[in-house]
């Protein structure tokens, strides 16, 4: 999974200084169960601060002013702790390049294709996702007893251009023709569990029998997903 966030729509004031001027970044790595405890406290905060700290060891200091009746006011700290990922290893957590896809399509409802991941996931242990540039995309499992299909039509297919501003190579596939991709569903279906919010655009790029890609946009968030194809 990857996620970017712009700073700029989240913080009023922001300083940064990293390794060095070239390179202005500091890569850590936490547990993310306890940052999410600790912004939980923040939910009806005057206020919130985050900062590195290194006393004793690498630490995420989060300050949360919380409202008071009194004049003072009340500061709740969370210190997590953190490593810090040296930078010979930075390559490692880049944002993953994506192939080529052979279509890209817009999702249907989530909550929709949730439910019916939910119910074939009793019936099989992957999926094949197949979808076309007519707004056409498949949900299919088949075993030895039972096939299995749910049809989505008119989503759409996203418009994209490469880098010297031409059409992706994909809008070049016969619009019927379809790519498709086998996923284990379990990691499908948490995916679809964990949105705890609609995205205002949801697109799914296939690359053929190799890898399905997630996008998915809400207002300042951007969250991708990669699951690679089952042989």
């Amino acid at each position: 999974m990857w996620c970017e966030l712009c700073q700029g729509n989240f913080f009023d004031e922001f300083q940064m200084e990293g390794v060095a001027a070239e390179h202005n970044e500091i890569y850590l790595e936490l547990v993310p169960e306890n940052l999410s405890r600790a912004l939980k406290t923040a939910q009806s905060a005057k206020a919130v601060k985050i900062k590195l700290t290194n006393k004793h060891c690498p630490c995420l200091r989060v300050a949360v002013e919380l409202p008071s009746l009194s004049s003072s006011s009340r500061i709740v700290t969370h210190d997590i702790p953190v490593g810090v990922i040296p930078r010979r290893l930075w390559n490692d957590f880049r944002e993953p390049s994506v192939p080529d896809f052979d279509v890209s399509i817009y999702l249907p409802v989530l909550k929709t294709m949730k439910s019916v991941v939910e119910r074939m996931k009793n019936l099989s242990n992957s999926i094949v996702i197949e979808a076309n540039l007519n707004g056409e995309m498949n949900l299919k499992i088949e075993t030895d007893l039972v096939s299995v299909t749910t049809h989505f039509k008119d989503l759409g297919n996203p418009p994209w251009t490469s880098e010297d501003g031409c059409q992706s190579s994909a809008q070049d596939r016969d619009l019927e023709s379809m790519a498709e991709a086998r996923i284990d569903i379990k990691k499908l279906q948490q995916l679809l569990a964990g949105q705890q919010v609609n995205p205002t655009k949801a697109l799914c790029n296939i690359v053929s029998k190799r890898i399905v890609h997630f996008i998915l946009l809400h207002e300042d968030v951007s969250l991708q997903y990669f699951i690679p194809a089952l042989a």
